[in-house]
């Protein structure tokens, strides 16, 4: 079965009196596959003519296995701890871990300086306002790489006849990367910066392809598997790095 949820389309099982939701990828691949992540969420990844029946039954079919994964997930330790913006902590960006150092100074600045990412300001005691300046340093730094990407991107993805001169925005978002309105608006989370490069063009590359193609339909992955034939090793490395927020 499917619900809409915020827009987002949701499948589920049922097991028993246990609902088991689940997201749909179709992909140019001969087998189906089941993947629970250590967060709880469960995703299934389906040939591209696969029938919509059959995979729930295959899914209802692992409902033990799947349930089971998520009660030892949830027997784990927390595996981020929440972040303290304080010396010695280590933060992501563009892929690389860096150890955050905080300094007394007269500037308010952040800086990559062999491989220390240091922050000086008045007020280096000030957890909150060490970590507003890093937010706005990670968001100056998005719009960087992401403009350099994103141009890229749209050229890659133009002989699929996918055309757009819009260019995109920033939003903090809680539960994604990037979205793409109806009216072709594209939005990215600066936080995705923490993010390898190839692992940013998979998510521009995801809401370019939904100028054409607006649901997670066949049509969809067809249409993205044509524009980036890796893109589920792109993802499944994003989903694997658990250091960042959003996963």
């Amino acid at each position: 079965m499917q619900e809409d949820v915020s827009s987002l389309l949701v499948h589920f099982v049922w097991f028993g009196a246990t609902k088991i939701c689940f997201s749909l990828n179709y992909a140019n691949r001969k087998t189906l596959a089941i993947h629970v992540y250590p967060n709880g969420k469960v995703s299934v990844d389906a040939p591209l003519l696969a029938d919509t029946e059959r995979i729930y039954a295959k899914v209802k079919k692992r409902a033990s296995w799947i349930l089971k994964q998520q009660r030892q997930f949830a027997t784990y330790p927390v595996t981020l701890s929440e972040r303290r913006f304080v010396s010695g902590e280590t933060h992501r960006y563009l892929g690389r871990q860096y150890r955050l150092k905080i300094m007394a100074g007269n500037d308010e600045m952040v800086k990559l300086m062999r491989g220390v990412l240091q922050v000086e300001t008045q007020k280096p005691q000030d957890s909150l306002h060490v970590k507003k300046l890093l937010r706005a340093w990670y968001r100056l730094k998005a719009l960087s790489v992401f403009t350099e990407r994103y141009a890229q991107c749209v050229q890659c993805v133009e002989f699929l006849d996918i055309h757009h001169d819009k260019g995109f925005h920033l939003r903090i978002m809680p539960k994604r990367w990037g979205s793409c309105t109806a009216k072709g608006i594209v939005t990215l989370n600066p936080e995705l910066v923490a993010a390898p490069k190839d692992c940013i063009d998979y998510v521009i590359t995801h809401e370019l392809c939904h100028l054409k193609e607006h649901n997670h339909g066949q049509a969809f992955y067809r249409l993205l598997t044509a524009a980036m034939p890796d893109w589920e090793l792109r993802r499944k490395r994003l989903n694997e790095m658990v250091e960042l927020r959003f996963v």
